[in-house]
């Protein structure tokens, strides 16, 4: 999907307390028995060597990594999984980039994260919770000392520091009263408890995945004291001014990219790049195009901005384009107009000739270093870090001043490390699940390639098999397909994928056509028809597991989640050569997806082409509820309580008219869980696989290997 319109993708567990038909009773789907954490240990005859639902607690994954400006240390955010509060806790660790020696930071006694180096390198600034709300904070590294600069009122983001080190720049977001349409009677008696006041919204986007019910505001720009002091609002009015932040060398002027128009909430893909005066408060558009400019940075000489964008085509998914201008907007020129890849994360090289960014390529993430003639060459690859339980790219960088790169990546087989590239040799600077690794078994994971038998395109994915697999061994074999539906997977590491390896299935991630990192044209070849021949891809994959001896064809399953999650939804009602299916937070009815999403402005215009009243067939035709009458695959629905991007009614919907037409299935909600969440504490994510397991072993009973 677009980068702009990224907030829109479709990217202990119990039963939900449903009535079931008398007449076709269903068992219950056991979620797995409470293990003690590892740490405290098991009396067996060895070590467990599969990896299973409690390791989840046991892992930890690098993310933001930051290096110093000199290039000599690196802070990143060591994320880990506490078994205690059933959450993922966010600390800071400072590696030396030389020896890999780790010293903690911040986030012993609260969650801390977004670590931003001062231009001197002196100084580290960081958001923590420790004491409550989230605050910024800086710590003076060489004292080791740290002190709070902020009593916000809500969480600060996109922090950038002044050229001269006395300024940082943040932003926030402002609340504002929200709308009122008359009151109570205003005689409630004393002591009277009455209902509380009615809930007025007026925004087309009232709610967002992982947010819940909006609070009224905006989010604006602001500028504090590095040493502390009152925080001053820089930016004001009726729309969002976000970051990423960038300051002009003489610290008179921020950059930002927003989209300032009256008609905002209506066209999301847009935006341009605006200079903001600090003195006077002033701002000027420097973009104009019908597209959304963003993401801008400025060079080291302060002649030059760089930026990302793209022209508004109407169409499904768009690369990012890399362009440069100058500081005051004029002479903009295109950089990556023949680079069928999108970049994004862009930070320029010292010597001011040259913009690092990163960017996906066939299921694999890297960073490219584009000069300003438009050359390209990849100075960094193997990035991970998109997530923990599917294998989605992704991953993040950060580059020296002496061109040293701090990355988060490594084999597929373990979480993302902290690396450090310097010449072109990369080196792994830690090791946060070594307890793990020398103790667990993993699943190998293998590249897969095959021609869709729709038109001969080449059809990527990779398999995860069973630990132990022996070569020429058929076994039960799971699809499991991406959301977005624009996004990508590859060999990165999968919580959910070795666990189903560990359960004795080989698990193929697919990347069909509409998958990212395969350039723009590939993407599209599902804009305005999804889902469609990406069925006939995911079917021509499956075919190339059977016909490498590995996917035994009597005991397929399938599952997927978001995009995914229709697909699946989609496929079923397309074939029954699947013994069960599990859809998790599909998209049922685009009817009701449009109005009822996250993403209202997005999803009818740009991957349907018109509102439901418009074309109601054509949203009808790529329902999969259009084609539940052909179901007969058993098929699970889970989905996330509290899910607004996919919402909570489009399983209700299809788990409906699956009992209606007595096809075998169950609902699970996963409780408290958004969209984005489905997987984000430790139980719910073993619990949610562990479900889908039993649900598939359950039709798996009196399986025997075909070879």
């Amino acid at each position: 999907m677009k980068r702009m319109a990224s907030i829109v993708s479709l990217g202990a567990l119990a039963l939900s307390s449903v009535s079931l038909a008398a007449q076709e009773p269903q068992p219950t789907i056991q979620a797995p028995k409470p293990q003690a954490a590892s740490a405290a240990g098991t009396v067996r005859e060895g070590p467990e060597r599969r990896f299973t639902g409690a390791d989840l607690f046991d892992l930890a994954i690098a993310s933001d990594p930051q290096i110093s400006p000199d290039g000599s240390q690196i802070a990143y955010v060591r994320r880990s999984n506490d078994v205690i509060s059933d959450s993922t806790r966010s600390a800071i660790w400072l590696v030396d980039a030389r020896t890999g020696e780790e010293t903690p930071l911040a986030g012993q006694d609260g969650d801390a994260f977004s670590p931003r180096w001062s231009p001197s390198g002196d100084r580290l600034a960081y958001v923590s919770t420790s004491g409550g709300n989230a605050q910024l904070w800086v710590r003076f590294m060489d004292a080791g000392e740290a002190v709070r600069l902020t009593g916000l009122p809500n969480s600060p983001s996109s922090m950038a520091w002044s050229p001269d080190g006395r300024s940082i720049a943040y932003t926030m977001l402002v609340e504002d009263d929200a709308p009122k349409l008359g009151s109570a009677p205003a005689n409630r008696p004393e002591g009277a408890e009455w209902a509380d006041p009615l809930e007025v919204y007026d925004l087309l986007t009232y709610r967002a995945d992982g947010a819940g019910y909006l609070k009224p505001g905006f989010e604006k720009i602001f500028v504090i004291p590095a040493t502390g002091g009152a925080p001053r609002q820089l930016t004001f009015g009726p729309n969002h001014d976000g970051g990423p932040l960038s300051w002009s060398p003489d610290g008179r002027t921020i950059y930002f990219g927003a989209n300032r128009n009256e008609d905002w909430q209506t066209d999301p893909v847009e935006g341009e790049i605006h200079a903001l005066d600090i003195a006077t408060g002033r701002i000027s558009q420097l973009t104009s195009r019908d597209g959304p400019d963003h993401s801008p940075r400025v060079s080291p000489d302060g002649r030059t901005i760089a930026y990302l964008g793209f022209d508004d085509a109407l169409r499904a998914y768009e690369n990012d384009d890399l362009y440069v201008m100058d500081a005051d907007g004029s002479n903009r020129r295109l950089l990556t107009g023949d680079w069928d890849f999108s970049p994004t994360g862009i930070e320029w090289d010292a010597d001011g000739r040259a913009i690092y960014a990163q960017y996906d390529v066939a299921g694999e993430t890297r960073v490219a270093r584009i000069a300003l003639d438009g050359s390209v060459r990849d100075v960094v690859a193997g990035l991970s870090g998109g997530g923990l339980d599917r294998p989605y790219t992704g991953g993040s960088f950060s580059v020296s001043q002496d061109d040293a790169i701090a990355s988060t990546g490594g084999p597929p087989t373990r979480p993302a490390e902290l690396r450090v590239t310097r010449s072109g040799d990369t080196r792994i600077l830690t090791d946060l699940n070594r307890s793990l690794r020398e103790v667990k078994t993993m699943g190998e994971v293998r590249k897969i390639t095959t021609a869709s038998s729709h038109d001969g395109m080449t059809i990527e994915g990779w398999l995860t098999l069973p630990p132990g697999y022996v070569e020429g061994q058929r076994v039960p074999l799971i699809l499991e397909i991406h959301g977005g539906p624009f996004a990508a997977y590859g060999p990165h590491f999968a919580t959910d994928n070795q666990l189903y390896a560990a359960a004795g299935y080989a698990v193929l991630s697919p990347n069909p056509r509409g998958s990212t990192s395969y350039g723009e044209a590939f993407a599209n070849e599902i804009d305005k028809a999804y889902p469609g021949n990406d069925y006939i891809d995911l079917m021509s994959i499956v075919d190339e597991a059977i016909a490498q001896g590995i996917a035994d064809p009597n005991a397929l399953f399938v599952t997927g989640g978001s995009g995914g999650g229709a697909l699946t939804s989609w496929i079923v009602g397309k074939t029954d050569r699947f013994e069960a299916a599990a859809t998790q937070k599909p998209v049922i009815n685009w009817a009701t997806q449009v109005l009822t999403a996250d993403g209202a402005a997005f999803f009818g215009t740009y991957w349907l082409g018109a509102q439901p009243w418009e074309n109601p067939e054509l949203y009808w035709s790529r329902s999969p509820l259009s084609l539940v009458g052909n179901v007969e695959t058993p098929t699970l629905v889970v989905v996330g309580s509290e899910d607004y991007r996919t919402p909570v009614s489009e399983s209700e919907q299809y788990y409906t008219a699956l009992r209606l037409r007595g096809v075998p299935t169950a609902l699970v909600k996963v409780p408290g869980a958004s969209h984005g969440s489905i997987a984000a504490r430790p139980s719910h994510s073993a619990a949610k696989a562990a479900a889908i397991i039993a649900w598939f072993e359950r039709y798996k009973q009196g399986w025997r290997r075909s070879d």
